[in-house]
């Protein structure tokens, strides 16, 4: 009997995000490249502290042991390093029994290349570059904030989503900041059963949905929530969109304008993912959260 291969929800994560690397990374900052790379080769026996990405990676790779056959979800490790000065992170990876068996260093050079090439859908990363060139190449990717989050005692992995410019194209906000909050209702109200176009995120909440569909409802180690600043009357084009999409999502908060924070609090959100570094940063005391420089909110930053 042939064995039935399911896809995998596959993560690439870079090094930084997974481990605290700012020491070393002050010794390339001010000594310069082979100060880094000598610093690493003496210190490869000297484990990293876990960094931002650590609890997040460790619940995923736990979803494992709870199905049957292969395995389900896969971390892949990213990295600027070149092989010898990344031997210290895979010496690491090995001290904390993190099954990442898969990597690509790429010497000095963005690696987001290579999230295509491992077929992964999400990149996470400290390097704001890195993560654009992800979203401009079409990959759902995010830049990790620092929070003073420790990690929560669920054995529930929580993931929170914004809506515009992440899991939904910016379209809809491009009106709200071009044409005022009016011509948005409108548009919203006018357009209710019309489904808006993907964002970025859309591959990786999908790829999410179809993991939690291994499992009953009531024992689901994945939860999801939408936490969008719409409201009444703007709530109806979501609800259509991820029915059209026959995607679940476990909670949905509309906030209409209230700020976030508590919600992402209440929810206990192991990361939250937002196009606005302002929502991101305000939460930082209680979850991790994870930028994404996408849509019209980050060309005016820019």
């Amino acid at each position: 009997m042939v064995e039935i291969v399911k896809p995998k929800l596959v993560i690439a994560i870079s090094s930084t995000a997974l481990f605290d690397m700012r020491l070393s990374h002050d010794v390339y900052q001010t000594e310069g490249v082979e100060a880094y790379a000598s610093y690493q080769r003496d210190h490869e026996d000297e484990f990293l502290e876990p960094g931002e990405a650590f609890p997040l990676v460790t619940k995923l790779l736990s979803i494992n042991d709870k199905l049957v056959g292969n395995p389900r979800v896969e971390v892949i490790l990213l990295s600027r390093n070149s092989a010898d000065t990344g031997l210290r992170v895979f010496n690491s990876i090995a001290h904390y029994g993190l099954n990442i068996s898969r990597a690509a260093f790429s010497g000095g050079n963005s690696p987001y290349r290579y999230v295509s090439a491992f077929a992964c859908h999400l990149f996470l990363s400290t390097n704001a570059d890195d993560v654009r060139n992800a979203l401009d190449h079409g990959l759902a990717a995010a830049t990790l904030m620092p929070s003073k989050k420790k990690q929560n005692d669920l054995d529930e992995l929580r993931i929170a989503f914004d809506g515009d410019a992440v899991l939904f194209s910016d379209a809809s906000e491009r009106i709200f900041k071009q044409e005022g909050l009016e011509a948005f209702y409108e548009n919203e109200t006018r357009s209710a059963y019309q489904p808006m176009d993907p964002g970025p995120f859309k591959s990786f909440l999908e790829a999410l949905h179809g993991l939690q569909s291994e499992f009953p409802m009531d024992s689901c180690p994945i939860r999801t929530a939408l936490v969008t600043a719409r409201g009444a009357p703007t709530h109806e084009r979501v609800i259509r969109t991820l029915r059209q999409w026959n995607i679940r999502i476990d909670e949905s908060l509309f906030l209409g304008g209230l700020d976030k924070t508590a919600f992402l609090k209440s929810f206990n959100a192991d990361i939250f993912f937002d196009d606005q570094q302002f929502h991101c940063t305000s939460a930082r005391d209680y979850i991790s959260s994870g930028h994404v420089p996408h849509g019209i909110a980050n060309e005016i930053l820019d």
